[in-house]
């Protein structure tokens, strides 16, 4: 997808930023505070970003409807196959990941049924020389891989590898990580620089430059108009 590139205390898990409760795709525009339907805009809040990047279609089919960079939405109606669009929030880190002491974030996320999609993290690294992605959860889609069995599935380079405490099937062509949960969730805790140090102590790159850390959805189809809602998040650094 294509790369955007632009210290927070945590926020508690049980508290959502600005309107105190997730609000529906059915709130009249005026009670968000960014609403917007074009292709690449940007929202800058918090020290963060929240970014519409639909890359993949010509055609803009989703509206972002954003209170704070934890509490948004994005209403989609996209059909066929092929990655339309990243919705997602992003916070630049500019920083190597040896002097990184920690890099860690949490979210919570509602997905709409009878979609495809990935609910997944994209982190890019030397600018957009490494890209590391770490799905959460998913429907009717797959990683790239370097190879594919006979029906067409991709194969792991490595399969149940445990990184900081959460267990994963491992991927990789090129220059492209991604890390597929064994176990899918829609609300968890994730320790992102585990994951770039298992990469950098198996020799895939080398002590690199974390240059941002983006969390939503590669929309797919939607199979109409669907909700994609982030309700909670953050990711902490230092």
């Amino acid at each position: 997808m294509k790369l955007t590139v632009k210290k927070i205390a945590p926020v508690c898990l049980g508290v959502m930023a600005a309107a105190g409760m997730m609000l529906t795709s059915t709130t009249k525009a005026n009670a968000w505070s960014w609403v917007d339907s074009s292709r690449w805009d940007t929202w800058s809040n918090g020290g963060y970003w929240v970014q519409q990047d639909i890359w993949g279609t010509s055609t803009v089919g989703q509206t972002i409807y954003a209170n704070s960079y934890s509490n948004w939405q994005v209403t989609a109606n996209y059909s066929g196959g092929g990655i339309k669009s990243y919705p997602a929030v992003g916070r630049t880190i500019n920083k190597s990941l040896s002097s990184l002491g920690s890099l860690v974030s949490w979210y919570s996320a509602s997905n709409p049924g009878g979609s495809s999609y990935d609910n997944a993290y994209d982190i890019w690294l030397n600018g957009s020389g490494y890209e590391v992605m770490i799905w959460q959860s998913w429907n009717g889609t797959q990683p790239i891989a370097s190879s594919y069995n006979a029906q067409g599935v991709a194969n792991a380079t490595v399969w149940n590898v445990n990184i900081g405490g959460t267990t994963y099937n491992f991927y990789q062509r090129g220059t492209v990580f991604s890390f597929l949960r064994t176990s899918q969730s829609s609300s968890s805790w994730t320790d992102i620089r585990a994951v770039l140090q298992y990469l950098n102590n198996n020799h895939w790159f080398n002590n690199p430059t974390v240059t941002n850390v983006q969390f939503g959805w590669e929309i797919i189809s939607t199979g109409g108009s669907k909700t994609y809602a982030l309700n909670g998040y953050y990711c902490n650094f230092s």
